[in-house]
């Protein structure tokens, strides 16, 4: 998954768990329940970037 830094900038993530978000309000409730739980929360993370979609769109922007 080659992702440049510019595209990094735009992205969270996770410093537990490691998914990636685009608003920094997922990325905070995301550590917060892996740190009380020690677990992933799928209401959570169903709003996690896949990887591979995100650069496909990016790539048909420019």
């Amino acid at each position: 998954m080659n992702i440049n830094r510019e595209k990094m900038k735009q992205l969270y993530q996770c410093p537990i768990c490691k998914f990636w978000y685009k608003e920094k309000e997922w990325v905070k409730k995301c550590e917060a329940w892996c740190k009380k739980h020690k677990s992933c929360n799928l209401e959570i993370t169903k709003y996690a970037i896949k990887i591979k979609e995100w650069n496909k769109r990016w790539e048909k922007q420019f």
